[in-house]
């Protein structure tokens, strides 16, 4: 598998950069920098030689005669941006030498750059070695309703989501008036190479398969430049590795991914496996960086099927794009599945008190795990299926027990007034394996609007106390609402913990969500049992009474005199 998502990206990876080939040109939006701005791309077919990339980097071009209601538009052609654009892709070379530092790394001239997507890169006229350099001709760009569409019903502007990173140039545009980052966040640009630059002798353009077969857990690769034109030599088509988080929109329109990418990503191929090999099936939006003061560390995606139907729409007579359909190969292949996800899903719901909101676990057909603290205290809170194949279920439960604030367990138990069912109960982990690949399912990043969310990682550390587990760290990224949900074992669905919380360092108020805490359900079995059986809580109530020792590793510290506190 390792293999097909290299030769994916390899064979279709590309970096694209704009600029102005003769100084500022009058007509376009303000002062602008030197360029060019680049980020990543995707060669669509190799004769005829099409790329396909994220249209952001396009934004600084637009004519000012544009402006009103270019927004509003089916789609943007050449004569929309400034008449004197240059248009640069740069990718590997058709031999098999390596990538080579080039002569200006080699001297330790590091070119002047701020780290973002639109950011300005070294302006060579020769491609390091190993790659090649081709220019372009702009087609059109195009918006992606279907996915605008989602992102404005997921995406609250009162959570405070921020995409990419800041620059003194962004800046300085905001405060001139000019459009704000989400302007172009949906649209996308078609390129067309000049002298027949992708034709290698036989390689073929890139197999794609429409979002609609994605389900949540699937395995994905991402295939990007982290910073585009920035030293390509060391981050031309970079891959990383994740799972289908969440899904939203019409045909899966919007996905979002636990694969990291950095700026420079945008326009960068998003890969599943099936058995037709590595397929398209999204394009890198942006890099998920804070959200609410948060740091996220997702990714955006936007479906490739659906750029490619506003593509067709927008240039109807063109036989440069692939069929909008694809092959019958590619429809009948699902694509690669990533354990018991749905088994994981199902065991997890939302969980509402007042304004407020976090996960829970279903444990039973009437009985719910979550958090002390997602309750805060209430007597009754609102349970509820996320969306999903089947309809969303909702109930009435009644808070039956709730550890202390003292105790170091954050643990309450729900008792639902109407079960839901039919319901397949978690099958409840007897052992942990430092190291074994786990998923975490929640209501974190996402929220309430479209289900759960999985993200993937490992199981970094079990911290035992008298040879018992009573913490489990995890390398998942867990984000606010995520607490209560479930830690999983990926390849056996086994319930590992119940999420209790991620890292936040105090002194600057940066959060973690890579570093996070679980309890485990070992903690809890001998309790769970009791009371199913019973209805006795005295199991639960032995929560508020644990060893020092136990209180001492919750509360992220040594053993008292060891060390100062700890900032987290």
């Amino acid at each position: 598998m390792a293999e097909a998502w290299r030769r994916a990206g390899e064979q279709v990876g590309c970096v694209v950069s704009v600029s102005r080939s003769r100084g500022g040109g009058e007509g376009a939006r303000g002062s602008l920098p030197r360029g060019p701005w680049s980020g990543s791309g995707v060669l669509l077919s190799p004769s005829p030689a099409v790329v396909l990339c994220h249209g952001a980097i396009f934004s600084p071009f637009l004519l000012a005669s544009e402006r009103p209601d270019w927004s509003q538009r089916a789609a943007l052609l050449a004569g929309s941006f400034s008449p004197d654009l240059r248009i640069r892709v740069l990718r590997p070379g058709g031999s098999a030498e390596l990538r080579r530092p080039d002569e200006a790394s080699r001297r330790g001239g590091v070119p002047a750059v701020s780290f973002h997507p639109l950011s300005s890169g070294p302006a060579e006229e020769e491609a390091p070695g190993g790659l090649e350099r081709h220019d372009a001709e702009l087609l059109a760009l195009v918006p992606c309703r279907p996915f605008q569409r989602a992102f404005a019903k997921v995406f609250g502007a009162s959570e405070q989501w921020h995409f990419g990173g800041g620059d003194e140039e962004e800046e300085a545009a905001a405060a001139e008036g000019e459009a704000d980052e989400l302007s172009f966040l949906h649209w996308f640009a078609l390129l067309r190479l000049l002298g027949g630059g992708g034709d290698r002798g036989g390689a073929g353009g890139v197999g794609w398969a429409p979002a609609a077969l994605l389900g949540k857990g699937d395995p994905l690769v991402a295939c990007g430049s982290p910073f585009g034109s920035f030293c390509p030599d060391l981050f031309l088509n970079t891959l990383s590795k994740g799972i289908v988080s969440n899904l939203a929109g019409e045909g899966n329109a919007l996905i979002l991914t636990d694969a990291r990418c950095l700026p420079g990503t945008e326009g960068g191929g998003i890969f599943a496996i099936s058995a037709a090999g590595a397929q398209l099936v999204g394009i890198v939006v942006a890099p998920l960086c804070w959200k609410s003061n948060e740091w996220v560390g997702l990714t955006l995606i936007c479906a490739v099927d659906g750029i490619l139907e506003s593509l067709r729409s927008a240039l109807p007579h063109t036989c440069l794009l692939p069929p909008l359909h694809p092959g019958a190969k590619a429809r009948k292949a699902a694509v690669a599945r990533g354990g018991p996800v749905q088994q994981m899903l199902a065991a997890v719901v939302l969980v509402e008190c007042g304004l407020s909101w976090g996960s829970g676990v279903m444990v039973s057909a009437g009985v719910v795990l979550t958090c002390r603290h997602v309750v805060s205290g209430a007597s009754s809170v609102r349970v509820r299926t996320g969306p999903g194949p089947k309809p969303m279920l909702v109930t009435k439960g009644k808070v039956v027990f709730a550890t202390q604030d003292a105790s170091p367990y954050d643990v309450a138990l729900v008792e639902l007034e109407d079960g839901l069912s039919p319901f397949a109960e978690p099958v409840l982990a007897s052992k942990f394996y430092e190291g074994e690949d786990v998923s975490m399912v929640g209501f974190g990043a996402f929220g309430q609007a479209c289900g759960p969310s999985v993200t993937s990682g490992i199981l970094s550390a079990v911290i035992a106390v008298e040879e018992k587990p009573v913490m489990l760290q995890a390398t998942c990224a867990v984000h606010g609402g995520s607490s209560g949900g479930a830690l999983f074992a990926t390849r056996s669905g086994e319930l590992l913990g119940i999420v209790a919380s991620n890292t936040r360092d105090n002194s600057i108020g940066a959060t973690y969500p890579h570093l996070n805490f679980s309890i485990p359900i070992t903690v809890l079995q001998a309790a769970l049992s009791e009371y199913t059986r019973s209805g006795d809580l005295r199991g639960f109530r032995e929560l508020d009474r644990v060893a020092d020792r136990v209180r001492v590793v919750w509360r992220l510290q040594r053993e008292p005199g060891e060390v100062p506190l700890s900032k987290l």
